[in-house]
């Protein structure tokens, strides 16, 4: 039979591709992918406050039908979901790998079984007509945030990449646990055979102890015993700071890692920097300052001097040009041209909603070119046909054609 004119099969590969760059990659803000992943997260959202509120009996007795009804179309979507990932994965899996392979990677990565969880135990629970089973399988959509989370991503990444480290936290714990449980267990077991009796009972106090929670259900009574809690104590605050250390430094380390790599892209398409070396870019960046600008905010008006070009790192701004205006949102630029020349502001430039901005000032970047050649060179070089196009385009202001060009390839913004 031949195919519906206008009409695509799920055998279309065009297809096929949209929805895994729908899946995958398109999050740009304001783009139908960025509308996707706020559903998802608001599904997740109201599928656990749901199951929180199910597991009150006053609650379930009262509104137990809507609480279910909402758990069967979060199944439905997280299933739906799990098997369009399993369609589209298909051609674009790294390597050369057949399509089932490729999906029986997706099936058991990680991201594919917490995709699976989301929604099987909650299906299976629903189906049996377990409640509190329900309940507790509700929660595991949580875990789908991980996905889309870049906070979640980089905390478990630092987890990862500091495993050896923690593990290691964990043997030197476990010691300092049997050490303390046998030295309690010597001096206690006689005076009290019911709470020191045996190693596993002793270590039980060493737990609560090292861990500063200290329950009081068991303590010891003899003056030795008492000495050697008192050094347990101070030196479990040392077994609690070591791992917490380690997690939260290399949690730290993992977003600057990020924002550098974010930072490094946003620089790298400015045309005067896009044939820089890793080192010219990795100097620029040091002089980069944060700014935020409120909704509403107007960052720099028309006919004001130019000193200083802006890379939104978060939010979007309205520039206000003589024949028009165009919005630029995360990731954009605009100013280049402040860097080359003292010019005048081509438009004004108002903030649409909470702006987050990096800001190079034109005095710290020719304080750079001064003491790197190489640089210098580079910009003697591009200088005079940026400066050119942009007096055609715009009369000799700071937005060159680059930032219009951004506003043109940008997604259309949302209706407000």
């Amino acid at each position: 039979m031949a195919a519906v004119p206008g009409k695509r099969s799920l055998g279309d590969p065009n297809l096929r591709d949209r929805l895994y760059e729908l899946l995958e990659h398109d999050h740009l803000p304001y783009s139908v992918g960025s509308r996707f992943v706020r559903l998802i997260v608001a599904i997740i959202v109201i599928d656990v406050l749901t199951m929180i509120f199910a597991s009150v009996p006053e609650f379930d007795a009262k509104f137990g039908t809507l609480f279910r009804t909402i758990e069967i179309a979060a199944i439905a979507a997280f299933a739906l979901e799990y098997f369009a990932r399993l369609w589209t994965i298909v051609g674009h899996s790294i390597g050369d790998l057949t399509p089932m392979r490729a999906r029986l990677c997706y099936i058991f990565s990680s991201l594919g079984i917490i995709d699976l969880l989301s929604f099987l135990p909650s299906a299976i629970a629903l189906a049996i007509g377990d409640r509190i089973t329900l309940v507790l399988t509700g929660m595991l959509p949580f875990l789908k945030l991980v996905r889309y989370s870049p906070a979640l991503r980089s905390l478990l990444s630092a987890i990862h990449a500091e495993r050896r480290a923690l593990f290691g936290c964990v043997v030197i714990l476990t010691g300092v646990v049997l050490l303390f449980a046998c030295l309690l267990f010597a001096i206690e077991h006689d005076v009290q055979p019911d709470k020191f009796g045996n190693i596993p009972q002793a270590m039980w106090w060493a737990i609560v102890t090292l861990g500063t929670v200290g329950y009081g259900d068991v303590v010891p009574v003899t003056i030795p015993g008492k000495i050697i809690t008192s050094v347990a104590v101070v030196l479990g605050f040392a077994m609690i700071a070591l791992p917490v250390a380690i997690i939260s430094t290399a949690f730290a380390e993992e977003v600057r890692r990020r924002d550098f790599v974010v930072t490094w892209g946003m620089l790298a398409r400015v045309p005067l920097f896009s044939h820089l070396g890793a080192s010219e870019i990795a100097d620029i960046m040091r002089l980069l300052r944060a700014q935020t600008i409120e909704a509403g905010e107007v960052l720099v008006r028309r006919g004001e001097i130019a000193s200083s070009m802006y890379f939104i790192t978060a939010g979007e701004v309205e520039i206000d040009l003589p024949n028009q205006r165009v919005r630029l949102s995360d990731g954009t630029f605009f100013g280049e041209i402040a860097l080359l020349r003292r010019t005048n502001r081509s438009g004004t430039v108002t903030a649409t909603r909470k702006t987050r901005l990096l800001a190079l000032d034109a005095q710290d970047f020719h304080a750079l070119i001064a003491r790197l050649p190489a640089l210098a060179a580079h910009v003697r070089e591009t200088a005079e046909a940026r400066l050119a196009d942009t007096a055609e385009v715009l009369q000799r202001g700071d937005i060159a054609p680059a930032e219009l060009a951004q506003a043109e390839t940008a997604p259309e913004p949302a209706d407000r």
